[in-house]
């Protein structure tokens, strides 16, 4: 006869096994997608190699000097497509892990906030992809002595293009931080205001960081991020808390109706997964 275990193990374990489903489901996700594309992984990486191909010298074509670099680039970047394609599904598994441990209000405030953060990281790979590498190129490509002919290599290449995708993607994530920011009382709207031109300065300093060491890139990475902070301040001011005459947030705490509604719920999924774990021990 096995002892009673501690009255939060039950609920401790059901939740580690409901956090291994949903990352296992995530996970297979993906892993189906990326076995669909595998048989076009080549011409998965010829659409990300496109803007290269497009700015480099008529006839000329990019190298691997590695013995396995032709195929293991390719299967990254089929990696790494899938994963984008399977992002929606992916974010779903894992607010439908998170939610049930929210009260109604923070649900509200949570979605939007994870689908618009999710929609921008896109947008600035986008962005990057469509926007900036054929402009940086041909800008990099006009200065290239004519004496040499361009070949980049593909694992440098990826490495780049990673890179890039990283911080143009973090990069439009600049208004979830500002909303965040004033959300949760931590800086002021009008503080920030009077931040913007430390901000503009910071811009340019991270883009001088992360980005090639050419002018052009440098601009359309540090405008956009001071753009979005602007639409940042905007849309802080409908989730800024408002203060009451007497100086106070204008926060209300939940009625009784609403705290027992959050507790049966609460109570209803923990009988769910006490009942899961009864069945596992079960069998």
């Amino acid at each position: 006869m096995s002892e009673p275990s501690a009255p939060g193990t039950d609920s401790f374990i059901g939740h580690l096994v409901e956090l291994r489903d949903r990352l296992l489901k995530a996970l297979v996700a993906v892993m189906l997608v990326f076995l669909c594309l595998m048989p076009w992984a080549g011409g998965v990486y010829d659409l990300l190699a496109m803007p290269m191909i497009a700015a480099l010298p008529a006839g000329t074509k990019m190298i691997a000097t590695g013995v396995v670099t032709p195929f293991m680039v390719p299967v990254k970047v089929t990696l790494m497509a899938a994963f984008v394609l399977v992002l929606p599904y992916v974010l779903y598994q894992a607010w439908a892990f998170v939610a049930p441990g929210l009260y109604a209000h923070e649900r509200r405030f949570a979605l939007p906030l994870i689908v618009g953060s999710t929609l921008l990281f896109l947008a600035g790979m986008a962005f990057c992809y469509f926007f900036v590498f054929g402009t940086v190129f041909h800008f990099i490509g006009e200065f290239a002595p004519q004496s040499i002919t361009p070949a980049p290599d593909i694992e440098q290449y990826l490495s780049f293009v990673m890179t890039m995708f990283l911080a143009f993607g973090i990069t439009f994530e600049v208004p979830v931080l500002v909303i965040l920011l004033v959300r949760f009382g931590i800086v002021g709207v009008d503080k920030l205001r009077e931040m913007r031109p430390y901000v503009i300065v910071g811009a340019f300093v991270i883009a001088a960081i992360f980005t090639p060491p050419d002018v052009i890139s440098q601009f359309m990475l540090a405008v956009p991020m001071c753009l979005l902070f602007e639409l940042g301040l905007f849309l802080a001011r409908f989730v800024a808390p408002r203060p009451t005459t007497s100086g106070q947030s204008d926060y209300q705490p939940m009625s009784d109706a609403e705290m027992e509604l959050e507790l049966d719920r609460d109570e209803a999924l923990r009988r769910e997964l006490a009942e899961k774990e009864s069945k596992g021990n079960a069998q």
